[in-house]
């Protein structure tokens, strides 16, 4: 029998137990009963470690019995625990794992929108790699984001780092690839990034752009087989290629994705967008936080998103850290440098508002 007690405030000392327990008293239990105890089991994890997770997430303690699942802790806290685990029970049922990054995932969804539907959001397919892994979105901004690629020809995906702004854009185009629904993947970024220019580079084009498309051939082969890419791409199905490479083309029947679009100068993106033909879909990603042009570029992401916002027919979809879906640290990290950002902007404003040390006298 599943015994197992949980709570965000553990191995502390005599006062602070005792705290903890006079806290408890004052708490009202809920208690929830799942009728399947397999899928339960498979709800709280190996050594409930999911339960262990969402306890200390939502600052409540949780204690299992059997199939039963009872909750203590402030009422606003103990009914997203309660609301996390029905819905993920829920996910069970329909044939969907649940595991542990997935907990994060529901647990950010759900405390931002008590509403939201995690079905909806998690049991969107779409695709199924190589591997048998399935990709779906996880977070509302995500499904927005699919819901955008299947309606509008051209969408804009814009946030940070992390936010799966490239592999589902990716999936998508690999999907519509197997369903025949284009004849190839086109995949596309700016090959000049920190400064760097091709022709100062060693080696021949092929040695030279490689390493700016490498994370376009890494998200590939994370889908199809390594030798079924190869296949594809030697037929044309897929290409991988510098944006300068699509000057004075018309791409009819492709998927394409401009990657690290924060990074094309105005004149690299009219020419990309102006590229785009019939039975066509394009989906442009970036991340105007992190531009690496020269100070005095504009960047063709920022001005695309400055001007072409009312155009019908296009979309624009905003990320935020709440979406980021790598290591759970990698929210963190973002959150530190947007606090030195913030800082870093207080401070120069302080600046310009300061007073002069040696302000001019009224003759000069």
């Amino acid at each position: 029998m599943i015994n197992r007690c949980f709570s965000r405030s553990q191995n502390y000392g005599p006062v602070a137990i005792t705290f903890e327990m006079n806290k408890i008293s004052e708490n009202k239990q809920t208690t929830v009963d799942f009728a399947d105890i397999e899928l339960a089991r498979q709800l709280f994890g190996e050594h409930n470690r999911h339960l262990q997770r969402i306890a200390t997430a939502t600052d409540t303690i949780v204690n299992a019995r059997g199939s039963k699942v009872f909750i203590e802790g402030e009422s606003i806290a103990a009914r997203l625990a309660q609301n996390v685990l029905e819905q993920l029970y829920g996910i069970l049922k329909e044939g969907y794992p649940v595991h542990a990054n997935d907990i994060d995932y529901a647990i950010r969804v759900l405390s931002g929108n008590d509403r939201a539907d995690l079905k909806k959001i998690f049991l969107d397919a779409v695709f199924i790699t190589s591997k048998k892994t399935t990709i779906s979105p996880k977070s509302p901004a995500q499904k927005e984001y699919i819901d955008a690629m299947r309606k509008y020809d051209i969408v804009f995906g814009i946030g940070p780092a992390g936010t799966g702004k490239t592999y589902l854009a990716m999936a998508m185009a690999v999907s519509a690839l197997t369903k025949r629904l284009v004849d190839r993947i086109i995949l596309t970024r700016p090959a000049v990034e920190a400064g760097e220019e091709l022709g100062f580079l060693p080696g021949d084009l092929a040695e030279k752009v490689d390493p700016y498309l490498r994370p376009l051939y890494d998200a590939l082969h994370d889908m199809i087989r390594f030798e079924k890419v190869a296949n594809l791409m030697q037929k044309g199905a897929i290409e991988v290629a510098p944006i300068a490479f699509m000057r004075g083309r018309t791409l009819n029947d492709s998927f394409i994705i401009l990657d690290e679009a924060q990074n094309t100068t105005p004149e690299q993106m009219k020419m990309f967008l102006t590229r785009i033909g019939f039975n066509s879909k394009a989906v442009i990603t970036g991340d105007i936080t992190q531009i690496d042009l020269p100070a005095d570029r504009t960047s063709g992401l920022v001005q695309a998103k400055n001007i072409l916002q009312r155009i019908e027919g296009l979309k624009f979809v905003f990320f935020s850290k709440l979406d980021v879906v790598r290591h759970r640290l990698v929210q963190d990290i973002i959150d530190a440098y947007e606090q030195l950002d913030a800082k870093k902007g207080n401070d120069k404003t302080r600046d310009e508002k300061a007073p002069s040390e040696n302000p001019r006298s009224e003759n000069g």
